[in-house]
Parts: C-alpha cells; sequence; structure tokens
C-alpha cells in the first residue's frame, strides 16, 4: 500500500480544521420545541438548556456527528490517492503462453507451479479492458493453441482451467513461432480450420520455470517478450533418470535391472529405492548422491520371464513425477525369419545351431520364391520379423528388417565399383551386431563391392576401398548390407569361397548377434521405454488387424494396422506400464517413463535466451499502481446520503 500527497501544507491546514468545526457547531446547537407543561417543570428544562449552551459541556452521542465525520474522513483519504501495486499493462494485444511440462507439476510452489502460473495469468486477464484482446497458448515438447485472440474475458479464463498437466519434456520453439506468426507482419500462417492470422505486434506473456533449451536463431521481431518465472530457488529434487532390464548372456532365467538417478539439490544425500515386480517387493537398496551429482543401482533378479518392474525412490523432493520407473519384461519369443540363398550351406548351419534356434524359427527357401504371389503376400503383410537375402534381391522391400548379402537393397543404396582384397581397418564394436566381434587381420575376402549407404545410416565394417558393411534406417525396419559374399558363383554357375570367415570364432557370434538385433528378441525380453507424447509402433505377434491397448489408468484404445503391418499408437501421456493385447490375451508390454535430466533438474532459470536476446525473468509485476481514491469517493457520497436521510427522518417525521 502506498499513498500521494495531492494538497499543499495550507490546503491540509483548512482541511484539518473542518472535523473541529462540526463537533464545536454540535456543541451550540439549541434544540428548543414549543411545549406546554407545569411551571416547576419549565423552570428545570431552561436549566438544562443553559448547560448544552456550554463549550465545556460533555457531547452526547449523536450517529449524525459520527457520519459526517467519517465523510470528512473518508475525503481526506482518497486525495491521498493510495494504492498498491499491480501488473504493468500498456497496449491492447497480449499472447500468454503457459508451460504445462512435467517440471512444472513441483509442488515447491502450492499447489503446483503450473496452479500458480495460471494463477497469473488470471490476474493479467481481469485486468484487460475494453478494447483489449489475448490469445492462450500451453506448450510443452509442443504447442497447443488453447484460445485464439478474443477480448471475452469469461472464456479466456474457461480455457485457462481447462489447461492441465503433461508428463512431457519441455520446447519454446513451436509456442514461439505460433506467437511470431501472428504478431510480426509478413508472417501470415494458417492456425487452424484454414484461418489464416494476420501479423499484428503483441507483448508475449511466457510463463515457465525456464526449464527449456535457449531458442536459437530466434527472431521475436514485433513480440515484446516478458519472462514471469515460476519456482523457489532453494528447491530440491532427486529423480529417477534411467532404468532398464536385460537378461544375463548364457543364463535367460536371470535378468538384472540397472537405475540411474540424479540429485538436484545442493545437499548430498542418501536415497532409499525400492523394486517391486507386479506390486510386490523383490530388493531395495540406498544410493549416496553427491550435491549436484549422480549415482547408479543394480538389481540381480532370477526366474523372472514376465512381469512390471517398478522401482520406487522415497522423499524424491518437489517433483513426483521422477520418484517412479518402469520396465516391461516380456515373455521370449522366437523370431520369425526367412533366408533367401541359391545355397549357403555355411551360412544356414550357423543359422540352425541350438542357440540359433532358441532365438528364431528360420525358413529356407530359393531365390525363385521371390517371385511367386505367397512371398509377396507374406513380405508385404509383415508375416516374417528378419529376411536374409544372400546373392538375390526382392523386387520390393518387405515389411520386416533386412540382411542382403553381396546385393544391394531395390532402392536407396548404391555402390561403388568391385575391388579386389579389400582390408578391414576398422569396426563398430559398440553397435550391437558387432559386439564380441574381432575381424583384424585373421578375416579376409577375395573380392568386395564398397557401398555408398542412404542419409542416416550407420557404418560397421570400414576397409581400405570404403564402407563393407552397413546398417540404415527405414520407416520403423532397419536394413543391413554387407558388400561381399561369402560364396560366389563363377561364369560357370560354380560356387566358391569368397572369405575364410565363417572359419573363424567370429562368424556364428555374427550370426547370433545378427538373429538378436533384427529378430527383435531383444525387445521382447525387455521392452525400451518411451517418452511421453511420443509413437510407439506395435507388431502383431498374428494376424489381428487390430490391437488393444491398455494404458496405466485402465482406459482401452484400438488401434488399427496400417499398410505396413504395424501400429501405431500415439496415447503415451500416462506414465507407467501399456499393455497390449490381442483378442484377450496380452502378448506385449511397454513403459512409459519421464527419464529426462532437464526436467528432473527443477531449478528455475533466472534468465532464458530467444535468439540473441537474454531475458531477464521477473516474480513480481512492475509498475503499474492500481488506484483506490475512486472507491473512497463512492463510499463517502452513500455516507452522505445515509447523513442526509436521518436528519431528514428526525425532522420530518
Amino acid at each position: 500500500m502506498s499513498v500521494m500527497n495531492m494538497l499543499s501544507w495550507w490546503q491540509w491546514a483548512i482541511l484539518g480544521a473542518v472535523p473541529p468545526a462540526i463537533v464545536l457547531l454540535y456543541f451550540l446547537k439549541l434544540k428548543r420545541q414549543p411545549l406546554e407543561v407545569p411551571s416547576t417543570y419549565l423552570w428545570h428544562k431552561s436549566i438544562e438548556d443553559l448547560r448544552v449552551n456550554s463549550i465545556w459541556q460533555r457531547l452526547r452521542q449523536s450517529l449524525l456527528l459520527l457520519l459526517q465525520l467519517l465523510l470528512v474522513a473518508l475525503a481526506i483519504v482518497a486525495l491521498l490517492r493510495p494504492g498498491w501495486m499491480g501488473a504493468e499493462e500498456s497496449g491492447g494485444r497480449y499472447i500468454f503462453l503457459v508451460d504445462n511440462s512435467a517440471s512444472m507439476g513441483a509442488d515447491d510452489v502450492k499447489p503446483t507451479r503450473l496452479e500458480e502460473a495460471k494463477h497469473r495469468v488470471g490476474e493479467l486477464i481481469d485486468q484487460m479492458v475494453s478494447g483489449d484482446v489475448a490469445m492462450l497458448v500451453s506448450f510443452s515438447d509442443s504447442a497447443r493453441i488453447e484460445q485464439l485472440f478474443t477480448d471475452n474475458r469469461r472464456e479466456l479464463r474457461r480455457r485457462l482451467d481447462e489447461i492441465l498437466q503433461t508428463n512431457r519434456s519441455t520446447s519454446l520453439g513451436e509456442a514461439l513461432r505460433v506467437a511470431a506468426g501472428l504478431a510480426n507482419p509478413g508472417r501470415e500462417f494458417e492456425i487452424q480450420n484454414n484461418q489464416v492470422a494476420e501479423g499484428m505486434p503483441a507483448k508475449l506473456y511466457i510463463f515457465s520455470d525456464g526449464r527449456f533449451p535457449d531458442v536459437e536463431g530466434f527472431s521475436l521481431g514485433n513480440l515484446e517478450p516478458v519472462y514471469f518465472c515460476i519456482g523457489r530457488d532453494d528447491v530440491e529434487n532427486i529423480g529417477i533418470t534411467a532404468f532398464s532390464t536385460r537378461r544375463v548372456e548364457g543364463k535367460e532365467d536371470q535378468l538384472q535391472a540397472f537405475a540411474r538417478l540424479e540429485n538436484c539439490g545442493s545437499v548430498a544425500v542418501k536415497a532409499d529405492v525400492e523394486l517391486t515386480l507386479d506390486g510386490s517387493l523383490v530388493d531395495a537398496d540406498k544410493v549416496d548422491l553427491k550435491a549436484r551429482g549422480s549415482g547408479a543401482v543394480v538389481f540381480n533378479l532370477s526366474d523372472i520371464h514376465t512381469g512390471t518392474l517398478a522401482l520406487h525412490l522415497r522423499s524424491g523432493g518437489a517433483l513426483k513425477a521422477d520418484d517412479q520407473a518402469w520396465a516391461a519384461v516380456n515373455p521370449p519369443r522366437h523370431s520369425r525369419v526367412l533366408l533367401v540363398t541359391p545355397g549357403n550351406e555355411t551360412l544356414h548351419l550357423a543359422l540352425t545351431t541350438e542357440r540359433a534356434l532358441e532365438l528364431a524359427e528360420v525358413s529356407l527357401a530359393k531365390p525363385e520364391v521371390l517371385e511367386t504371389k505367397q512371398y509377396r503376400e507374406q513380405a508385404a503383410g509383415g508375416a516374417y520379423d528378419f529376411i536374409i537375402y544372400d546373392q538375390c534381391r526382392p523386387r520390393e522391400m518387405p515389411q520386416a528388417n533386412t540382411l542382403f548379402i553381396g546385393r544391394l537393397p531395390p532402392t536407396g543404396w548404391s555402390a561403388l565399383e568391385k575391388v579386389v582384397a579389400p582390408q578391414i581397418i576398422d569396426t563398430n564394436a559398440a553397435h550391437p551386431i558387432m559386439q564380441l566381434i574381432e575381424l583384424g587381420g585373421d578375416v579376409h575376402f577375395a573380392e568386395g563391392t564398397p557401398l555408398k549407404p542412404p542419409t542416416g545410416s550407420t557404418t560397421l565394417i570400414e576397409s581400405s576401398a570404403g564402407v563393407l558393411f552397413a546398417v540404415a534406417p527405414r520407416e520403423g525396419f532397419e536394413d543391413a548390407v554387407l558388400g561381399v559374399e561369402i560364396l560366389g558363383t563363377n561364369e560357370k554357375g560354380e560356387q566358391y569361397r569368397n572369405t575364410d570367415w565363417p572359419l573363424r570364432l567370429s562368424f556364428p557370434v555374427f550370426v547370433l548377434n545378427v538373429l538378436d538385433y533384427f529378430g527383435g528378441n531383444r525387445e521382447s525380453a525387455t521392452s525400451a521405454s518411451v517418452a511421453p507424447g511420443r509413437l510407439v509402433s506395435l507388431s502383431p505377434t498374428g494376424s489381428a488387424d487390430s490391437l488393444t491397448v491398455k494404458t496405466p489408468s485402465g482406459k482401452t484404445v484400438k488401434v488399427t494396422r496400417g499398410q505396413s503391418s504395424v501400429a501405431n499408437f500415439t496415447g503415451t501421456d500416462e506414465l507407467g506400464i501399456y499393455e497390449v493385447l490381442e483378442g484377450n490375451k496380452v502378448t506385449q508390454r511397454f513403459a512409459v517413463n519421464l527419464f529426462d535430466s532437464f526436467e528432473t533438474d527443477i531449478r528455475p532459470r533466472e534468465k532464458v535466451r530467444i535468439g540473441y536476446s537474454p531475458i531477464e525473468g521477473q516474480r513480481q509485476w512492475k509498475g503499474a499502481r492500481r488506484e483506490t481514491w475512486k472507491a473512497l469517493l463512492l463510499l463517502a457520497i452513500g455516507v452522505l446520503l445515509l447523513e442526509w436521510y436521518i436528519y431528514n427522518r428526525r425532522v420530518y417525521v
């Protein structure tokens, strides 16, 4: 509360003399009324009148006097212009960006940061005057226009209340592009239903904790940004940023669970974690975490073939979304593998070892099968998880992962001229296909074809002549190409050995790695985690045209297979385990976890950068005074009317 002096000293002196004058008038006021009374009573009343005319006589209670003094007091206070600091509003076009990402669920500001942001936006909406218009946009990893420009404050309020908390990460870029298209002339764009917004300058309010990357290379133009920082600087939080499982090599009944925790607070802590399987406690541990540090924990499990693993963190801090993590353990299943070859006994033997048969069901076919209707229907319908094309190639790529040996896929790949005796100089040992494989100088090739893989590919074997082995993505699948033949065929149709690789121990290991990677066994045993809001491609195990997905809250969603035989599911906003049903049988599970270090570190950023413009955050409104003198004058008029009414009632009634 603050006041402003509107009068000089002599004016205040005159105004200050008014209340005493009113009181003196009441002391001197005579109230005579002619009455016929006995003589003794007349003398008694006369004496009382003399007492009333005495200035030093105690004043009797009078409602009119009190009302008149209150009227003068209200006038004096109104002239002081009392008020307080409020939000600074100038102009009449506003864009409100409200962050509803995972970190805005922190409760260091009660009830949550998001609710505080909505409260602040509500204050600005309430201050809008006639002619002002505002637009409301929520954003996390994508932007959503909640309300286009309108002067309807009630509608803005309603849309503001409908903004819900999400578990997604944060990116300001898309929200800024929406705002800039509406503020900068020349940047017209379609917003919805073919409506095109005309660019006009606007004041941009960003309500967030700043847990998003700086927006590089962006021009604000006619946007005037105001960043309102939500959250406390002394906030503490611990979160689970990774949780995964894997089978122990050679021991399919044993499982290991790995977790990583991060401490974003300023004090070292000992975090308590509990591991449950289908809701039952199976293990617990403590993890020492330094201030602003991280730590890991490993759980060794056995006799687990299927189920839901959940990791719980006790006393994780202000953000609850990262205090739990889930991992789905799916029963191992055999991959459906097709080997198409004119004859390669070495490769066929490697695919039919005891270990290989545990991973896959391998079918063998000649290249002539590629021209049959049955093969084309099976390949297009996703009947196989993995197809190996040895010394042959199909007309069209199948709906499956593939390995081409000595040939190129029909689209996307090209090669250089064939070379003699290419020497291996490097292998990508970090890739799962090349793990535990040593080639070096022990493996030789008589001839090979250096590859020119498509964009986005990964090189697995590099030779003196160029790339000999690479893998590249293709619409939800992956294709690997080996630019050398294992068995070649000469002009006479006779086979010859092109390499001594099958004589080395690394060759059967290579075949097992390929089966494990492309056959889907890695995903079937331990499903990978999915980020909230991301698309999941689901492959039916049978011939069903649709799948049913059950969310963690129990809601069921039907998903239909597309032309690629894969069913795409996008409703992954909830954290937890999702079950995939074919009919009434659960065939798959997958987990959705936050796993975002940027969201776990919920310390609000005091400054953000948009393009080349650093923007300082503010926590209180700046500049504007909210006056109350008008309300006080209205109250004074009401007091005056009340005093006039009471006076007239006493005199004339």
